[in-house]
C-alpha cells in the first residue's frame, strides 16, 4: 500500500478497497476513487492528486476533480490526456474539472480502458509540467465508490 493511501486512510471514513493504483472511499457527503501521480510535474506544498466522486446530496455523479503538482499559468491551458484523446480542462490556479457533464462522461469513459492518462499545463514562470497516473484499479474503484453512495441523499 503506498504511503499516499495510508494517509488517506488516516483521514477518510470509509475505506471501500485498494483497486491497483487506486482507491475507493466514503465519507459523509461523498464517495470518490482517488490516486496520486506516478510521475508529478514538480515539488508541490501540496499532495497532488485525480479523483473521481459521487456527491448523493449535489445528485452529481463521477465528478472528476484534478489537484495539481504546480500552481500553473492562468493564460494558459490544461488539457488531460488519456491514450490518444485529449481533453480540455477548467481549472483554477492549481485544481481543474471537466468542463461539462459531457466531457466528464467521456474521460470517464476513456479512464475505464486506459493504461495511464497525464495532465498538462504550464507553471506559473512559463515551465510546462505534467502529471502522470496509472489506470490499473480506476475503473473498479470508481464503480466502488459509485456502488457505495448508490440510494444515499
Amino acid at each position: 500500500m503506498s504511503v499516499f493511501l495510508a494517509l488517506a486512510l488516516a483521514s477518510a471514513r470509509d475505506l471501500l478497497g485498494v483497486h491497483g493504483a487506486w482507491g475507493a472511499f466514503r465519507d459523509a457527503d461523498r464517495c470518490y476513487a482517488i490516486a496520486r501521480p506516478e510521475i508529478s510535474g514538480g515539488r508541490a506544498r501540496w499532495r497532488p492528486f485525480a479523483s473521481v466522486g459521487t456527491f448523493p446530496k449535489r445528485g452529481q455523479r463521477n465528478a472528476l476533480h484534478v489537484r495539481l503538482s504546480r500552481a500553473r499559468d492562468r493564460s494558459g491551458r490544461v488539457t488531460l490526456s488519456v491514450g490518444e484523446r485529449r481533453f480540455a480542462l477548467a481549472a483554477t490556479g492549481t485544481d481543474a474539472w471537466a468542463p461539462d457533464a459531457a466531457t466528464e462522461r467521456a474521460i470517464v469513459g476513456a479512464m475505464r480502458s486506459g493504461r495511464s492518462m497525464s495532465v498538462e499545463a504550464v507553471a506559473v514562470g512559463g515551465r510546462p509540467f505534467a502529471d502522470t497516473y496509472r489506470l490499473d484499479g480506476a475503473a473498479t474503484a470508481i464503480d466502488a465508490a459509485a456502488l457505495a453512495c448508490l440510494g444515499r441523499r
